[in-house]
């Protein structure tokens, strides 16, 4: 039987080789894109300052030798100097780590704190008038694009009610729209799946013998189905928290806010090959991280997947 020790090492092991492959790949694909120095430099830059360009920062090797350089600096946490910005990359995104941090929590927070109530009221009244609004309210809430609910967001609130700021950062008041623009989304995912989840545990034995003890309603939702409902839709939480990492590049432009999807999307169009394999490299660590931690909340959660592991 697998060991609690044995279990962390091969998911360090497979973390290990999951970032070999984003590496491969991230590097890969930016390098076949173009030449930046085409982009940084100016169009009167004769071909000596573009060849000296690419001895400075090595791209007048070969792919493969560029590549293996680039994995034995990131090995030692350089990442590389950014083409743009004449900075550290891993610098340059650390910047923008505190906003993507701040709208991805936020993000989240809403979309559970909508989400996941109204999942468990439209099980509990299934086939009535509240769970078909809200699985109406669902199926809008996942139909309509979310740049587009930005756009409508910014038209109503921001420049007919003048209740928000258009765009930017700085403020609470900068926060409501971007994080609403997400959340939503994902309270709508999250509804459905508690929805789904509560009422295949509703019809479960367990509840039926909690009933007949003489339990309140409200302990056996809570305390019995609820509980029993909650792998996918923690699982559900920590795949969006994870992708909200690496920053919703639509929504970040559509309001300007300064975070990592805005930076990659910016670099990607400059070519800043740096900044965008650090930023790369980060949010899939930072990805890595979030599934290991869900993996233990699960032994947590579900005695049986601890018990097995010892």
């Amino acid at each position: 039987m697998l060991t609690v020790r044995g279990y962390v090492v091969g998911r360090v092991l497979q973390a290990v080789v999951a970032l070999l492959g984003v590496t491969c790949v991230a590097f890969l694909l930016v390098s076949l894109s173009g030449d930046p120095a085409f982009i940084l430099l100016t169009p009167e830059a004769g071909a000596e300052q573009r060849a000296a360009f690419r001895e400075l920062y090595g791209l007048d090797q070969p792919l493969p030798a560029q590549y293996a350089r680039y994995v034995s600096h990131v090995a030692r946490g350089d990442f590389g100097s950014s083409f743009a910005f004449n900075r550290p990359a891993i610098q340059v995104v650390l910047e923008r780590l505190p906003a993507t941090l701040l709208l991805t929590v936020t993000a989240v927070a809403l979309g559970v704190v909508v989400g996941m109530p109204a999942g468990v009221a439209a099980a509990v009244t299934v086939s009535g008038p509240l769970d078909r609004l809200v699985m109406a309210l669902v199926l809008l809430g996942q139909s309509v694009p979310t740049f587009w609910l930005g756009l409508l967001m910014i038209r109503i609130f921001a420049v007919n009610l003048r209740w928000v700021p258009v765009s930017g950062h700085g403020t609470v008041l900068h926060l409501v729209m971007p994080a609403a623009a997400l959340g939503l989304y994902l309270a709508a995912l999250l509804a459905r799946l508690t929805r789904s989840e509560m009422l295949e545990a509703l019809a479960q034995d367990y509840v039926r013998t909690a009933r007949a003890k003489g339990l309140s309603e409200r302990v056996v939702t809570v305390a019995h189905a609820l509980k029993n409902a909650l792998l996918p839709i923690v699982t559900l939480i920590g795949l969006q928290l994870g992708a909200l990492l690496g920053g919703a590049v639509v929504t970040e432009t559509v309001f300007a806010w300064p975070g990592i999807g805005s930076l990659v999307l910016d670099a990607i169009l400059r070519k800043d090959y740096p900044v965008v394999l650090a930023a790369v490299e980060f949010v899939a660590a930072g990805f890595i991280v979030i599934n290991m931690a869900l993996d233990l909340l699960y032994g947590y959660l579900d005695p049986r997947l601890r018990t097995a592991r010892t």
